[in-house]
Parts: C-alpha cells; structure tokens; sequence
C-alpha cells in the first residue's frame, strides 16, 4: 500500500467505490425518512437536531473513506474486506436512525460509527507500514480517530448513565465533532496525502446525485402517500412536477463548473471546499424530506402548517444555493454563478413562504422553482456572453 500519483491519468471511481456508495443511500434514506416524519407532524425543529447528528456521522465517514482512498486505494484483497467492514457499519448506522430520532437513542447508531472508523484506523495503520513515506501522516490519522472512538463511546456511556446530564449532550457532540474535524489537518501537517483532484471532484458529484436521487426516492414516497387518499388534485400535480424540475436545476447548477481543475490549482482550499460539503448534502436531503411533505399534504391533511411546509422547502434550497456559490467561489477565480443572482435567488426563495398563508404550498412550491430555473437560465446566458466575448 503506497500512495498513488496525484497526476495519475484518468483516475475515475473504482467499481468497489460505487458499491460502497450504494450502502449510503441506504443511511441517507433512513435519516431522511424520518426528518420527514418530524415534519408532518407538526416538529420540523425539534427533528432537526437529531437530523443533523446522524447525517453528519453519515457524511464524515463517508469524507473519510473517500479521501483514503484517493491516496492509498490498492483494490487488493485486504483493501477489499476492510471496505466491507465499513459497509457493514454504515447499515448498522442505518438501522439505528429510528431510535436515535424517536427516543434519542444513539447506542445502535454510536456502533455503526464506531464499526466504520475501526475499518479505516486498519487501513490508515496499513498504510503507516507500507507505506514508509507517509508513515507519520498514516499513523497520526489512526491514533486520531482511535481516541475520539474512545469518545464518542465515553459520551454514550456517561449520558446513558445519567452522569452527563441531558443538556451536555449537545455540546458534547459538538466538541466531538469539532475535534473529528481536526484530526485530517493535525495528521497532515506532517506531509499530506496524495489526493487526486479530479478523482476526489468526481466522488463529491456522484455522491450529490445520490442526495438528489434520495430527492427523488423522498418525494415519491410522497405521492404515494397522497395516492391513498384517491384524490387528484390540482396542487398534488403541480408539487409533484415541481418537485422534479426543481431537483434538475439544482442538478444543473452543481454540475456547472468541473471543481478538478480548481482543487488542483488550489489544494490548500481542499479543507473548506470539502467540509462545504456537509451543507450542500444536508441540505438536499432535507430538501428531500421537505418536497415528501409537501407531496403527501396535497392528498391528505398533516398535523404541519402550510408555511412550515413552505419552508422545509424554500431553507433547504436557499442554503444550498448560498453554499454552492460559496464553495464555486472558493476554488475558481471567476464563479459561474455570480453573487448577485445567487444572492438574489436566495433571498427570493427564503421570503416566498411568508405568501403560504395566500397563495397556498403549492404555489410557493411552484415559485421556489421557478426562481432555480431562472438562476439556471440567467447563469448559462451570463457564461456564454463571456464566452463570446473572451473568444471576441
């Protein structure tokens, strides 16, 4: 196990990373189910929290995971059977979202995690043995991970236990998170690994379209459930084909710019442009939970309110538009979509569901898209005119 060249031509995603990634949609299906429940009930808030938990636990091992192998993916057997330990955590993840957002119960999902991380400190030790250049790197990152696992089920225990009282919990988690966050800089300082831009560009885009295909997967459990109230209406067709066309623009204008060329130019941007990502995800796959909603509520009635339903559409998408602009923003000169559209759309997106009350869910449903489409439609037409004008 040496690191692979960071210019190796044609690096593209190993068939092992594709079936990985199919484990995650399992992950992310399940948390994002069950925002969905919170918010047809009237607790789009109080679900948030433990939303945002599991996903990121969800999101980092699968960060973690990618990266490695970017640098040191071997595809040999040991590689092989660790990856499915790590698959094996991420179902056992799954299994546990229920529990951890009905009851706040995060015993079975605390060992999903713990499951995954122990495949990657076995690589990362690997790693250290093998690879004698970036033996101090590999062997930091194995201790690191090691002694926040230690943590993570020291926070379990204490608060299951009692003696971390239920109001320290959160901070808890958070400072967790925060260290996790850290260990990739502190290991790295070292000597960093060698990433592949365009390979570690691809892996980011292929697991936005699974969020987005969760998108879909949600809002069609949706239309299921306003199916069985065996009523047509008018706004159940036009949220469902709204639901749709807004997935598409949001697709569109994720894959506007090609992030290799710029994460090769500025790798010392890779950490922010990485950790961006939690948002970008998180926020389609409450996106996904939001469109559900607002599919089901156009068949049958929901404990939610029509301008709660407004806005478990319009903040996912609102936060996604700011982000992806922000991340363009960090890793090319010259974004394609500019700020003050982008500013624009987001503003225009977060004030429509103040109209819910008026015109109705669907409605803003259906203005929310329209804003995306026309973000969609004036970005393509500002990037041609400069086009022409550089080629002038």
């Amino acid at each position: 196990m040496t690191a692979r060249a960071i210019d190796e031509p044609h690096r593209v995603s190993s068939q092992l990373e594709l079936l990985f990634d199919l484990t995650f949609v399992v992950a992310v299906a399940a948390v994002t189910a069950q925002l969905a429940h919170a918010v047809a009930a009237g607790h789009g808030l109080t679900g948030l929290v433990p939303f945002l938990q599991v996903f990121f636990a969800i999101w980092w091992a699968w960060m973690n995971f990618t990266w490695f192998a970017s640098s040191y993916d071997t595809d040999d057997v040991l590689y092989r059977l660790l990856t499915m330990v790590q698959m094996g955590g991420v179902l056992t993840l799954a299994a546990g979202v229920p529990a951890a957002a009905d009851h706040s119960d995060y015993g079975i999902v605390t060992l999903g995690y713990i499951i995954m991380r122990i495949g990657l400190v076995a690589q990362w030790v690997r790693a250290g043995l093998e690879d004698p250049a970036g033996r101090r790197t590999a062997l930091r990152y194995a201790a690191g991970i090691t002694v926040l696992q230690v943590g993570w089920v020291l926070r379990l225990v204490l608060a299951d236990t009692g003696v971390l009282p239920e109001s320290a919990w959160l901070p808890a988690f958070v400072c967790l998170v925060v260290l996790e966050l850290a260990v990739p800089r502190w290991a790295e300082r070292v000597r960093s690994t060698n990433w592949h831009p365009h390979h570690i560009a691809e892996r980011y885009g292929l697991f936005t379209i699974i969020l987005l295909g969760e998108s879909v997967l949600a809002a069609s459990r949706g239309v299921a459930g306003a199916l069985e109230a065996a009523e047509i209406r008018p706004s159940f067709v036009v949220i469902a084909v709204c639901a749709l066309v807004l997935l598409f623009a949001l697709w569109w204008l994720y894959f506007l710019t090609e992030a290799g060329e710029g994460l090769n130019d500025r790798r010392h941007r890779s950490y922010l442009w990485g950790y961006g990502h939690y948002v970008i995800f998180a926020a389609l796959a409450a996106l996904g939970a939001g469109l559900e909603v607002a599919v089901e509520q156009s068949g049958h009635a929901v404990a939610a309110s029509p301008s709660a339903l407004g806005y478990a559409v319009a903040i996912p998408t609102g936060v996604y538009l700011a982000m992806l602009w922000a991340l363009h923003r960090l890793i090319t000169a010259e974004p394609v979509i500019r700020p003050v559209p982008a500013l624009g759309g987001v503003v225009a997106v977060l004030a429509l569901p103040l109209a819910t009350p008026a015109i109705g869910v669907a409605a803003v449903v259906g203005a929310i898209t329209a804003v995306c489409v026309l973000l969609v439609a004036v970005t393509i037409t500002t990037a041609r005119r400069a086009s022409r004008q550089e080629a002038a």
